[in-house]
């Protein structure tokens, strides 16, 4: 038997908080910051883009609208992952 679709996210996923210096994500039930100065596609993001966050089992967030994706262990660890962005 083969399934013809992908299961549902279940895991809990909020933005809680935007400022001019970042956003902060609640999942499950630990809070997260995202920094503009670190993750800057989202400075220029709508709110309507940025509100459309999709959170995966995996540890991933993901914001299709924005081509965004970031692990948690980025950051809940950001010493071990340094950023490289380029546009």
């Amino acid at each position: 038997m083969s399934l013809s679709k992908n299961g549902t996210i279940t895991s809990d996923c909020k933005l809680t908080s935007i400022n001019d210096l970042g956003l902060w994500v609640l999942i499950e039930d630990k809070e997260y910051f995202i920094p503009f100065k670190d993750y800057p596609g989202f400075r220029e993001s709508s709110l309507d883009q940025i509100f459309n966050i999709r959170y995966y089992p995996s540890g991933q967030l993901c914001w299709a609208d924005l081509d965004i994706d970031i692990d948690l262990k980025s950051l809940s660890e950001p010493e071990s992952f340094p950023l490289i962005w380029k546009k």
